[in-house]
């Protein structure tokens, strides 16, 4: 596994220790990670703090240059309001651990020039499917369905 999705997978387990979701992300610039961050929306109470929305708060503020040279890796295909977000500040390529579980506006993203990257990763996809498998109704609140 690449380093930087293993980073992703660290924070998914993280937030998963901490009661929450385990989807992990981290946004990376010339090689190095410049933010990290993990679904909280459980131990925050919070409608947005995806972990994508995490990284990129995590990141603070940047120029515009610097999104548009960096990497947004993340253990889920990223959800509309993520990739909205990415389009936003120009982000220019996405690595997604793994789309069998939720599935994204991944063909928007590639028709607004976006390059994602889906790896397919078994871990990434085992760990979310089994705190799925127990927390049911917390995965359909997170991707907005009734349970």
């Amino acid at each position: 596994m690449d380093e930087f999705l293993a980073a992703a997978l660290d924070e998914a387990r993280r937030g998963m220790a901490a009661g929450g979701i385990p989807i992990g992300s981290v946004l990376v610039l010339d090689g190095t990670i410049i933010g990290r961050g993990h679904n909280q929306r459980m131990q925050r109470s919070s409608p947005i703090l995806h972990a994508e929305m995490d990284a990129l708060e995590n990141a603070g503020r940047l120029a515009a240059r610097d999104y548009r040279r960096a990497t947004l890796y993340t253990t889920l295909s990223p959800c509309d309001m993520c990739s909205g977000t990415a389009l936003l500040y120009g982000i220019p390529r996405i690595v997604i651990g793994e789309n069998r579980t939720f599935q994204g506006p991944e063909d928007y993203l590639r028709s607004r020039g976006v390059t994602l990257e889906v790896v397919d990763d078994p871990e990434c996809y085992r760990v979310l499917q089994e705190w799925i498998a127990a927390h049911p109704e917390d995965w359909a609140e997170d991707i907005g369905e009734d349970a």
